[in-house]
């Protein structure tokens, strides 16, 4: 599975003073939808690499000298969607939105019959498992308007490869040495459930069961 190189552009939102509210959905939704998402942003909250409503130029700059395949979270620009992922490619930083419905998530792109997830953590570590994420369909916070950056334009047709490596954390938000052994566990037993270990230990290993 590949992606189309999309780079994401610097642009200024003028006359923005803050971000608007995200779309939670609206009342007539199942409660079933509001502890999907509510459990998506407290797995978020605790990965350490979720970026909250930085935008696509602040993503970029956090990304641009990293290397391939290394990925964060973000809330996205666009007022229908709830969460981008941004990932450094081989041509540059680019980002692809995360589509909700009815308690699951998918990456949007062109893609037929993508698979879903309960959770957006679920849907990264799948994509970071594999390898490889599908063909993205449109990049979050590109401005057609927006001159592209010259270095990147040789690009802009190409495929490449976009791989989910490893997650940039927020400097405020380095992972403890409570949680990294707690993905050390999660990376290593199947069913960490089962261990022989105190009840509250398994309570901390079951908030985050996922080993990024």
């Amino acid at each position: 599975m590949v992606a189309r190189a999309l780079t994401i552009f610097h642009h200024e939102e003028r006359g923005a003073t803050c971000r608007p509210p995200r779309p939670f959905p609206p009342p007539s939704e199942s409660g079933e939808d509001l502890r999907c998402i509510t459990t998506t942003f407290q797995y978020l909250q605790t990965s350490g690499w979720y970026w909250r409503s930085i935008s696509s130029s602040e993503a970029r700059e956090a990304l641009l000298q990293q290397s391939e395949g290394t990925f964060l979270v973000r809330d996205s620009s666009h007022p229908q969607y709830m969460l981008a992922l941004s990932v450094k490619t081989r041509c540059g930083p680019t980002s692809i939105r995360i589509n909700y419905s009815r308690g699951s998530f998918w990456l949007d792109s062109i893609s037929p019959s993508l698979q879903s997830f309960p959770d957006v953590l679920s849907l990264i570590q799948h994509y970071k498992a594999s390898g490889h994420a599908p063909q993205g369909q449109a990049s979050d916070d590109i401005h057609p308007q927006t001159k592209a950056d010259p270095a990147m334009h040789a690009f802009n047709d190409s495929v490449v490869p976009l791989k989910l490596a490893h997650p940039l954390h927020k400097p405020e938000a380095f992972p403890s040495l409570q949680h990294l052994t707690r993905l050390t566990v999660n990376r290593h037993a199947n069913c960490p459930d089962q261990l022989p270990l105190p009840k509250p230990l398994q309570d901390y290993l079951q908030d985050y069961p996922f080993h990024i």
